[in-house]
């Protein structure tokens, strides 16, 4: 039997809220005339959902979602009715069944910023911030189109980041099983038959079947042990110490740590512009962006830039005491402060740090595939000359 959810005002207008299975919605609505209540809204309450059990939602969907929500908005549609429009046309089940939600808070009395923090796996902080910032100045519908703007070239900007990371990844592993192949089928038939020239291998052959037979004989091993490794990996970045370590040590790597810096940079420039822009204050602004800064070492720069602020400080003397972003970063978040533009020096900061993350990107894929052709012909090439030494020698005895 399905569980209704409604609000009734009682004869004196005071508004009631409750909820109360039946069979169908005529039979609530006879219940609560009987009780001398008149319906408002009668609706079967929506399912709860667990995102995390349910088809993972990608940022294009939302980029998508807040397009169409922003349109409507802007055409005049009513709240509730644009988000049962949007609930209608979805097709994650998802973001479907959390919409659903929404409009039953949304009608049962409940702003939409409180209703869509409802669900923090689907709308981040961020997102509720300024939903509640666009309510309350009466520009919804520009802030969706900024928020969907956001999310697009945040969407653009993790591309490009994981696209540098999958490329050698991708390469290293297929790499690696081309050795672990080598090593577990090829050598050995190349060791029995090494087995019948009864003369001393040389070292370089003897240190590839050394490393066969290893591998033969404890691979089981090694893989629990890469397994248990990794575990404890995660676990030790899932720490405060281990996380702010690991992100030191990122930020410090030679190839890598540009990359990450820059777009670290850009993604808090970006966030806090976004978010300021939106009218939410600076303080709430700085907490959001530093939960969203993806690097430790970034978050506690800013959350200290938050104290300076609070103390009546300026923003960009603890960013450059943090010794994380460059001089230029923050002379001109200084100079955004003293003419009061911060939020628009904020997005030309973002501007100049999402082209340098291009730039970024494409001076790591060039300087990585030279890197590992030498790396992986080596060790090949070292693999296959080691086997064919014994038959030179072999060769040159018998002609000899």
């Amino acid at each position: 039997m399905p569980v209704f959810a409604y609000s009734a005002r009682t004869v004196g207008g005071e508004l009631k809220q409750d909820e109360i299975e039946l069979p169908t919605r005529d039979e609530v609505i006879k219940y609560l005339r009987k009780r001398r209540l008149i319906p408002v809204t009668v609706r079967v309450k929506p399912k709860e959902i667990k995102l995390g059990m349910k088809r993972k939602v990608k940022t294009r969907e939302m980029v998508v979602l807040t397009r169409q929500f922003a349109t409507m908005i802007n055409a005049g549609l009513p709240l509730v009715k644009a988000l049962q429009i949007l609930a209608e046309q979805v097709t994650n089940p998802t973001i479907q069944a959390a919409i659903e939600k929404v409009v039953h808070d949304v009608e049962s009395g409940d702003t939409l910023a409180h209703a869509l923090k409802e669900h923090p796996k689907l709308f981040s902080p961020l997102y509720v911030n300024m939903v509640d910032a666009g309510e309350a100045g009466g520009i919804l519908d520009t802030i969706l189109l900024r928020l969907a703007t956001f999310l697009e070239k945040a969407d653009a900007l993790a591309r490009k980041v994981k696209g540098a990371m999958i490329y050698p990844a991708v390469v290293f592993s297929v790499a690696a099983l081309a050795i672990a192949i080598l090593l577990l089928f090829v050598i050995p038939t190349f060791e029995s038959m090494f087995a019948s020239f009864n003369q001393e291998l040389p070292l370089p052959t003897r240190i590839v079947i050394g490393l066969s037979n290893f591998l033969q004989g404890y691979w089981l091993w090694l893989l629990i042990g890469g397994v248990v490794a990794g575990v404890l990996f995660r676990r030790w970045v899932a720490t405060s110490s281990g996380r702010l370590l690991f992100d030191r040590m990122l930020l410090r790597a030679p190839l890598l740590g540009p990359l990450v810096r820059k777009s670290a940079i850009a993604r808090f420039t970006r966030t806090l512009s976004t978010l300021l822009s939106a009218g939410v204050n600076i303080l709430e602004g700085m907490e959001i962006t530093a939960r969203t800064a993806g690097n430790r070492v970034i978050h506690d720069a800013v959350i200290e830039s938050r104290a300076s602020i609070a103390g009546g400080k300026s923003i960009s003397e603890p960013l450059r005491q943090s010794g994380v972003f460059p001089p230029m970063v923050t002379q001109m978040i200084n100079v955004g402060e003293e003419t009061g533009d911060l939020d628009g020096m904020l997005g030309k900061i973002a501007d100049f740090y999402e082209d340098e993350v291009d730039v970024a990107v494409e001076s790591l894929l060039k300087a990585l595939e030279p890197a590992m052709i030498v790396i992986l012909g080596t060790i090949v090439g070292g693999m296959i000359i080691a086997m064919y030494l014994p038959i030179f020698g072999m060769v040159n005895a018998v002609q000899g």
